[in-house]
């Protein structure tokens, strides 16, 4: 599993930071070469207006924000050592800038805006609590990288396969791999402290910074509790249904969608049911986009996904996938499909012919279409759970079609009826 493929508050922002609220950023980031640079903001009226601004192009106006923040982060981080900052914070801030969909920020704002966010002083807030998601994201990223050995990320090289390059030529290509996973778990350890630091500098009234803030500690601690039970998996071979489903809910369904739309409901002044209502459904969607990411690793299109298939074989990821196959096949007494599973799992030498008799064991034994199913199911609780919300239309109508577009379903889940189910067994896609 990849972590993948997510208000009250004084009129100005701390100085260094994101600058005035009448100044809210709006536009892309500026794409040039190698420098960090961003377009200068234009100056536009506060309120109501100028945030609905911000919904033509709310990755821009993200972007915006970490453009302006990173750039004093990385001033000061040449300040304070050019080595490392040339070399070390200027790739933490370029992979950031780069990003990629900016799920996570873009669940938070529209939740802010489906919660009747519209004000300038909480539209700002939500735009930088998205940044620092972002750069949360990027330290998930870059650890997860050396965690899994990957040598590409988002079509460029790994950051730590960037460094390793670098130094090659100098110690040797041994030294200079270790040099790049040590390195990278500092850009990741900075990535992490510019997070906190944007969130620590974000103006919220006393109330809701209390409430913001506490999800944002549950969150990281979350996080790293998902990846652990992920990585332990690994080592130990323990891939039972229920430890794997609920790395998946701690790693993806809460990190990557229910936190996000709690922040971002959060800083709207959202009250507690309709905070308890988003966050089953992003629950739902959340566990429906893991099990989404994990079908696409084995059966997806490398064109369509940008990534190589086979990687959670090759590392003997706990799959809920592989589990349930497994499973399935012990209860049946398949000894050939557990001998394929044997074999392959967690083999980095998995060959195509290796990987196709994988994917015909979870065929036959179901696991594929039970999966495939468990995602469509799950993302139609999910928008149950959401149409009974309570939510602004301005915002809920775009915020529907984002979560159902996070959950990978197939069209026909967005036509399920029926009243949402109560939270009881299952998947765990419900509280």
């Amino acid at each position: 599993m990849r972590p993948v493929p997510a208000k009250d508050h004084p009129a100005t922002a701390p100085p260094g930071t994101a600058g005035p609220v009448g100044s809210l950023p709006h536009g892309p980031v500026a794409d040039d070469g190698e420098e960090l640079r961003v377009r200068q903001s234009v100056p536009v009226p506060g309120g109501p207006a100028e945030v609905r601004r911000i919904d033509a192009d709310v990755p821009g106006a993200i972007g915006r924000v970490l453009g302006q923040v990173l750039a004093e982060r990385l001033r000061r981080a040449l300040l304070t050592d050019p080595l490392s900052g040339g070399e070390l914070a200027e790739r933490v801030a370029r992979f950031t800038l780069q990003g990629g969909k900016r799920t996570r920020a873009r669940l938070l704002w529209w939740a802010f805006r489906a919660c009747a966010g519209r004000d300038a002083a909480s539209a700002t807030a939500a735009l930088r609590i998205g940044g620092a998601l972002e750069l949360l994201q990027t330290c998930a990223l870059v650890h997860d990288d050396v965690m899994d050995r990957a040598v590409l990320r988002r079509g460029r090289p790994a950051l730590h396969t960037d460094l390793a390059d670098r130094y090659a030529g100098r110690v040797g290509p041994e030294r200079a791999e270790r040099f790049g996973q040590s390195a990278a778990v500092l850009a990741g350890d900075l990535a992490l402290a510019w997070a906190d630091d944007l969130m620590a500098e974000t103006p919220l009234a006393p109330g809701t910074g209390k409430v913001v803030r506490r999800l944002w500690s549950d969150m990281r601690t979350e996080m790293v509790a998902g990846q652990y039970l992920d990585v332990q998996g690994q080592v130990t071979g323990v891939g039972s249904l229920p430890r794997v489903l609920r790395a998946a809910c701690l790693k993806s369904a809460l990190y990557s969608v229910e936190r996000p739309l709690a922040l971002g409901a959060a800083v709207a002044g959202a009250d507690r049911v309709t905070l308890r209502r988003l966050g089953d459904a992003g629950r739902c969607v959340g566990m429906a986009f893991q099990l989404r990411d994990d079908l696409d690793d084995v059966f997806g299109d490398p064109r369509v996904t940008g990534e190589v298939c086979g990687d959670d074989i090759r590392e003997g990821k706990p799959t809920y996938l592989v589990a349930l196959a497994r499973t399935r096949a012990e209860a049946a007494g398949d000894g050939a499909a557990l001998a394929v599973l044997d074999r392959w799992l967690g083999d980095r030498a998995l060959t195509g012919r290796g990987l196709n008799e994988v994917r015909d064991v979870l065929v036959a034994t179901g696991a594929r279409a039970t999966v495939e199913a468990e995602v469509d199911r799950l993302a139609g609780q999910g928008l149950r759970h959401f149409d009974g919300a309570d939510l602004d239309p301005e915002g809920a109508g775009p915020l529907r079609e984002l979560l159902l577009a996070t959950a990978g379903a197939r069209p026909e889940a967005d036509t399920a009826v029926g009243p949402a189910a109560p939270a009881a067994g299952g998947m765990g896609g419900d509280r």
